[in-house]
């Protein structure tokens, strides 16, 4: 993560927009809104920026406004009333201070080039909740968090954790990770975020804390492919397993300074877990297997999703390109085959013998 003057973080009332309106962004509007209706250092109103688009004849922005009800992406919670729905982009971060970014990862170039200029560029902190990755030419992986600061030169923390959107809203207890280098950056996204039942941890590590947010969803795919095939829970296991010492290793070849505890934090096993059990992602893969190879990802993406994205076969792909480029695709046999399998190159059946084929895994964490 790129590093900024931040000494003055907290020193006048920040203006809060956050970038995105779907099921894990309204969600976090719930804490966000409150904590800036109640704490003196962020201003009252928070702007959320909207895709515009129609439910039932009526525009959705005008919905939020008036019911202060996402009914497309979050039906039936109540989001507070100093949540405002903005349909434009840079109308939804003019003068923002801290922004928040929370859409699918491979929006954000566009996103990151419509607000260039329309921002406090002088006085701007970002927190990316993406999960993924961007992929620069070559391929390289560059993450979210690094191209937001490149583009828009602001300073950019991580937060990653067991954070499953529906239970976030029914406000049942949680731990989430941020990650950044700026402790008193990150105090102040705590500040923004943390509730009595939403507990923010911050660590310096924030590489392998977006990492781990990113890697977990090939996991869960594979996940879902297990319960497809009707593999069990013990089977599944053995995905998580393989799933935790291949993000390890992954984490380690392209961020070596990775710290092992952060993987205990919930942005790493708490999350892994988490996803593989109730995750879109593990939920769509599941209807796959059970449909293979009758119908494709991206069909049953658009028939379960109501409109939201998969974002582990996209990494999948993203990260399996980046592994033939380093000659190391050998060392991940389960996030190869999961790709291939998204691809229908293999079935979901092969996923059990690469399961059989491994070895143990012991010292995988060891520095």
């Amino acid at each position: 993560m790129a590093t900024a003057n931040c000494s003055n973080v907290a020193s006048t009332p920040k203006r809060v927009a956050i970038i995105g309106s779907g099921n894990f962004a309204s969600a976090m509007s719930i804490f966000i809104g409150k904590n800036a209706q109640s704490r003196p250092e962020f201003e009252d109103q928070v702007n959320m920026w909207v895709f515009e688009e129609e439910v039932n004849g009526q525009k959705l922005t005008d919905i939020i406004n008036t019911t202060h009800e996402n009914v497309k992406y979050l039906p039936g919670i109540k989001l507070p009333e100093n949540i405002k729905a903005v349909p434009d982009l840079t109308e939804a971060c003019q003068g923002a201070n801290l922004m928040i970014f929370c859409l699918p990862h491979q929006f954000i170039v566009r996103t990151c080039q419509t607000m260039i200029g329309h921002f406090n560029s002088k006085d701007a902190y970002a927190l990316s909740m993406i999960k993924g990755f961007h992929i620069k030419e070559g391929p390289a992986i560059q993450l979210v968090s690094e191209h937001i600061t490149e583009h828009l030169h602001v300073p950019c923390a991580s937060m990653m954790g067991a954070n499953l959107a529906n239970e976030i809203a029914l406000q049942k207890f949680c731990e989430t990770t941020i990650g950044c280098e700026n402790p008193a950056m990150g105090s102040l996204f705590k500040r923004l975020l943390e509730t009595e039942d939403f507990r923010v941890n911050v660590t310096r590590d924030f590489g392998t804390v977006e990492m781990c947010g990113a890697l977990k969803n090939i996991v869960a795919v594979g996940a879902g492919f297990v319960d497809g095939i009707n593999g069990g829970n013990n089977t599944k296991a053995c995905v998580i397993r393989l799933g935790l010492v291949e993000m390890v290793k992954f984490v380690r070849h392209f961020f070596p300074q990775a710290n092992s505890t952060t993987f205990f934090e919930s942005c790493g096993v708490a999350d892994l877990i988490t996803t593989c059990y109730g995750g879109r992602n593990r939920q769509v893969a599941e209807a796959f297997a059970r449909a293979f190879p009758n119908k494709k990802l991206e069909n049953l993406e658009s028939e379960m999703l109501n409109g939201q994205k998969l974002q582990g076969p996209l990494t999948a792909h993203e990260v399996y390109d980046c592994l033939i480029r380093d000659q190391v695709l050998d060392q991940f046999p389960l996030f190869a085959t999961v790709h291939r399998i998204c691809i229908s190159e293999q079935s979901p059946q092969d996923l059990i013998d690469i399961l059989k084929s491994q070895p143990s895994s012991y010292g995988v964490l060891d520095d």
